[in-house]
């Protein structure tokens, strides 16, 4: 029976293979939810799948990708509203 903090949900069960050759259950939080475009609800390409204090550690360049709305909308729809707006 793992420890009472272990029996949460929000813990994913990795199972290892100990030097003892037997294999142990290690206990480690879920990665979080892809990021989702603004507009349509895609995943977001570029975007790493990282918890928010661990995102401040990465590169700016590494964060989100350098194009206009990037992070924000998927390609389809940033091109859609760039067109939107040239033809204003």
């Amino acid at each position: 029976m793992p420890a009472p903090r272990l029996r949460s949900r929000s813990l994913r069960e990795i199972h290892r293979k100990v030097p003892g050759g037997r294999t142990s259950t290690h206990y480690a939080r879920k990665k979080p939810k892809a990021a989702r475009c603004g507009s349509c609800g895609a995943v977001l390409k570029g975007i790493p799948r990282l918890f928010p204090f661990a995102v401040r550690n990465l590169a700016k360049t590494k964060k989100r990708p350098e194009r206009p709305y990037g992070g924000v909308l998927c390609t389809r729809c940033m091109r859609q509203k760039i067109i939107e707006r040239i033809r204003q």
